[in-house]
This record gives structure tokens, C-alpha cells and sequence, in this order.
């Protein structure tokens, strides 16, 4: 194409109308602008993370302290975003299940190009084509069998989360580099649905992952001010909510809310992503290994520390606070196991009630009802702003290390959860359920990280044993062989695909930040 802009990707006529000149172009003007930024922080991050290596260990800035001390809050939320009991997540990729989400109940659907996309370049252009559609009211879909599905009356708030920092799609050059993966899903979802959002009352939402540092919610607040004078709509109409899913971030929570306080309505503990960002994080300390991850609970003193830190922060800044993900699935097969699993997320709801959150995010439709009546019956009114916990958190808090054992049970189902989710994720399926859960790239990341972690730290079993590179070979030898014994033999899937992406990754000298940078070699 002209003007700078190359598109590398099979285009069919079902998507053709995402990639049109004029999106394309909105999409290279963002490249253009901030790219030189996302860079500097991505450079910014190795060089914190070689301080850490180093010993540094990370601590709240005397340097922000006014910001912290200051008295301000943020914008006022959007209207359809002032009730966030339950907001539920989902692959975008999916027309059914991106039907079936807002359809669900849950007061926003959070419509996700990140952990649980498998990022395919046709799954990603056709993530855009639901959203599409989807605004629009025109998503439907008729299964081979007569099933038809279609958007209820009412359906729930539909936030975006484009992908992190991190990453680029590769299918899209400008001026012969891939453009970040961030500014393409943003700048795809804001250029086509912006004014279609707001004629309907509804308005730009994004979920923001990822984020380390208070510089980089900057230069989000950047691109929201650039979109917003290109779409020549008023300063503040997109509105996003940050995860708070990297213990650096942690650190920096009002800071955050600061840079944004024009375009933020929330933050959300990620605690998935946040657990792996520990791991990754202090990888290189021998001295901060964490137990199998049953054992890493919100009970933890860092974990529970940072959901206090969060609704207290969030509520003295005028913001919402979103709970983290229930990963329980409902079983139908198993009325006795489904009644423990159900019993579980209400436990853990009740806690994040009791503790000032004003919401909670679930993976299944199933859960939005019990999830539902657990914050209606915590709190009357819309949220919980007026809550503002007590607590005092250090740096000793959020960086406490649960105690527990590492055992073969946790080993295993780690190289198997790990290697299902892999086999999945290759084959375009982003979220995928494993052992009564509901698996994505985050949870995916624990379990290869602890098994580098382990076996670099020389960790011992509770049984007495070395976790060795000989260990993870023979167990997850033994794992491939379960996997494939369960399936016809005339399809394997990518097992083979997901168990070379696994052992490069527990094998590596070095530990590899994130598992989709390789992971995308085996990707269309």
C-alpha cells in the first residue's frame, strides 16, 4: 500500500472492510507519533529489570511522593460504567461467544485481543469485525444445525482490551517496521466505532494491560488525546481501566490514576498476570520461589496486601475497584464438584467485597448470577466509593514470599496445564478450560515460569527430591503421552508444536519474558 503503510496478512472480503485506507492511516499516525516513546520504555523496563538482577529491589518513590500527597480525583466515570458488579472476559475472535457474553447478564463484557486471544491474524481481524458488528447491533450468527444467535435488548457495557507494550502485529509494517500490536487494536476499535458509540450513549472503554510504570499510563493518555482531536470528539470521551497486574505497577497505582485521570474510571487487580510478573520478575533470586500456585492463594500477605493498597487507592481518587478473575468454570457433568466450585468463587467474591471492591470479573456466564447476588448483597447503590479501607501497606508487604511446598502434583500440573493451553492457544483457541478451570496466557505463564524458576533455583520436592532438568524431561514425557492417549490418534493437534515452545522455554539458560514473542513463530 502507499504512504509508508504494508500489509503482510491475507485479507478476505468478510474483513476487508476493517482494513480500509483511512483506518490504516489513522493507524500509522499513531505509529509514527508514539513509537519512538513505546520503544524508550521498553528500554526502560530491561534497564529496571537489570537493576533488580542486580539486587535493587523496587520500593514506593520518595521522587512521586507529591502526586500521592496531593488532593485530586479523576474524571467522573461514564454513566453505563457506574455499575460494575460483575464484568465478565472473553476472546473478541469468537462471534458466538462475543454473543453470548453480552448477552450474559453482567454489567460490562470486557472483549479481549490480549491473554485470551489467540493472536492469528485472521482471529484478530475478525475480533474487529465482531466489535463491528457488535456496536452496530448487527452481530448474529446461525450455527450448521438452525441455532441462531442474537443480541438481547439489553446487553452489557462492551470494554476493549488491545494487546500490551510488549508486542507488535507483524502483519502491518510502517515504514517498514511492525507497528505495535497496542496502537493497532486501539486504533482499529476507536477509528471504526467511536461516533457509532457515541450516537448509541455509549462511548470508547478499554482495558489497559500490562502497564510497569506511571510513564507508560502516560503515553496511553497520550494516544487518548491524539485520538480524540482526530476524531474531533471532546477530552475525556474515551475512558479505559488499568490492570494492575505487574508487581512494578504496584508501586505505582496512584501514579497511574494520575497520568490518566482524564480518561480513567478504574484499576483491577490482574492477579493472574500479577502472581507471573513476581515470578518473572525476581526469577533470578534464589531466595523468592514460590510453591506450587494452588498453594498462592488472595490470602497471601502480598497478594492480599496489594487488593487492600488497590481499593484504598482507587476509592480516595474517586475510581473504581475491580476484583480479578474467577477462573472456576461451572461443570455439568459433576452437580457434587460443581456445588464445591460454586462455593469457592462466593468465598472468594465475599473477601473482595468485604474489602471495598466495587466488582469482579468472572470467565463464564454461569458465574455472573452467583457473582451478581454476592456484591448486591455486600453494598446498596451503584459501588462502593465511599469506602476507604484503613491500611498502611510497605514494600515488604507486596514483596512477602507465601510459604507452601513444591511438589511432583504441582509439577505435573503445570508441564500439562501449560502444554494443553500451548496446543490450544497455537490452534487459535485463546482461552481454553483445563482441569475445571478456565486457562489463558496468564495462567499459562505461572506454570512455565515456576517450572524455570524451580528448576534454576535448584528447588527440592516436599518428597526430598532435586528438581532437575532430567526431572521435567521424564515428567513431562510422561505428561505428552496422558495427552495424546486421550485424543484420536489421527489428530494431535500442536502438542508437538507446544511441547518444543515448552521445553525451549523451562530449558533456556536465560528466562524469556513473555511465551507469545516465540510463541508467534508457530502463528499464521
Amino acid at each position: 500500500m502507499s504512504s509508508g503503510i504494508q500489509v503482510l496478512g491475507k485479507v478476505t472480503s468478510e474483513v476487508a472492510g476493517i482494513l480500509t485506507a483511512e483506518a490504516l492511516a489513522f493507524v500509522a499516525g499513531l505509529a509514527r507519533e508514539f513509537e519512538p516513546t513505546r520503544r524508550s520504555l521498553l528500554q526502560a523496563r530491561a534497564a529496571r529489570q537489570a537493576e533488580i538482577d542486580a539486587g535493587h529491589l523496587p520500593s514506593f518513590q520518595p521522587g512521586r511522593a507529591a502526586v500521592r500527597d496531593q488532593a485530586w480525583r479523576v474524571a467522573k466515570a461514564p454513566k453505563d460504567l457506574a455499575n460494575r458488579r460483575v464484568e465478565i472476559t472473553g476472546p473478541s475472535a469468537d462471534p458466538r461467544m462475543f454473543i453470548n457474553a453480552l448477552n450474559s447478564g453482567a454489567q460490562v463484557y470486557m472483549t479481549d485481543f490480549e491473554d485470551a486471544h489467540s493472536p492469528h491474524w485472521s482471529r484478530t481481524l475478525q475480533g474487529q469485525l465482531n466489535l463491528h458488528n457488535a456496536v452496530r447491533r448487527t452481530l448474529s450468527v446461525t450455527t450448521p444445525e438452525g441455532r441462531e444467535y442474537r443480541l438481547n435488548e439489553q446487553t452489557s457495557t462492551l470494554v476493549v482490551r488491545p494487546r500490551g507494550w510488549h508486542l507488535t502485529e507483524r502483519h502491518v509494517l510502517v515504514d517498514g517496521q511492525p507497528v505495535s500490536a497496542s496502537l493497532f487494536d486501539f486504533g482499529m476499535a476507536f477509528h471504526h466505532n467511536v461516533h457509532a458509540q457515541l450516537e448509541r450513549g455509549t462511548g470508547p472503554y478499554f482495558y489497559l494491560p500490562k502497564m510497569q510504570s506511571h510513564r507508560e499510563a502516560r503515553l496511553w493518555n497520550q494516544v487518548f488525546d491524539y485520538a480524540e482531536e482526530y476524531a474531533r470528539v471532546p477530552r475525556g470521551t474515551v475512558n479505559s481501566t488499568v490492570l494492575i497486574e505487574h508487581i512494578l505497577a504496584a508501586f505505582e497505582m496512584e501514579e497511574i490514576l494520575y497520568e490518566l485521570r482524564t480518561h480513567i474510571s478504574g484499576l483491577n487487580l490482574g492477579r493472574w498476570d500479577y502472581i507471573y510478573s513476581f515470578i518473572k520478575t525476581f526469577s533470578g533470586h534464589k531466595d523468592m520461589v514460590f510453591p506450587d500456585r494452588a498453594q498462592v492463594t488472595m490470602a497471601t500477605r502480598f497478594l492480599r496486601s496489594a487488593a487492600e493498597m488497590l481499593v484504598q487507592t482507587c476509592h480516595r481518587r474517586g475510581s473504581y475497584a475491580l476484583g480479578g478473575m474467577s477462573t472456576y468454570i461451572p461443570r455439568r457433568d459433576d452437580q457434587a464438584a460443581n456445588e464445591r466450585a460454586l462455593d469457592q468463587v462466593r468465598t472468594d467474591k465475599e473477601r473482595e467485597a468485604s474489602q471495598g471492591f466495587d466488582g469482579a470479573w468472572v470467565a463464564h456466564p454461569g458465574l455472573v448470577a452467583p457473582v451478581y447476588q454476592v456484591f448486591q448483597g455486600a453494598f446498596s447503590g451503584l459501588n462502593q466509593l465511599g469506602k476507604i479501607p484503613e491500611v498502611k501497606v510497605s514494600a515488604s508487604d507486596l514483596l512477602a514470599i507465601p510459604s507452601g511446598e513444591i511438589t511432583e502434583g504441582g509439577l505435573r500440573n503445570n508441564i500439562s496445564a501449560a502444554l494443553q493451553y500451548v496446543d490450544a492457544w497455537i490452534q487459535g483457541s485463546g482461552a481454553v478450560a483445563i482441569f475445571g478451570l478456565m486457562e489463558d496466557t496468564a495462567t499459562a505463564e505461572i506454570a512455565r515460569a515456576q517450572l524455570w524458576q524451580w528448576l534454576n533455583a535448584g528447588s527440592r520436592l516436599a518428597d526430598g527430591r532435586s528438581f532437575t532438568a532430567r526431572l521435567y524431561t521424564d515428567l513431562r514425557t510422561d505428561e505428552v503421552g496422558k495427552l495424546l492417549e486421550a485424543r484420536p490418534a489421527c489428530d494431535p493437534g500442536a502438542l508437538d508444536k507446544a511441547t518444543e515452545l515448552l521445553d525451549n522455554l523451562v530449558l533456556s539458560p536465560t528466562f524469556v519474558e513473555f511465551l507469545t514473542i516465540p510463541g508467534n513463530s508457530y502463528l499464521e
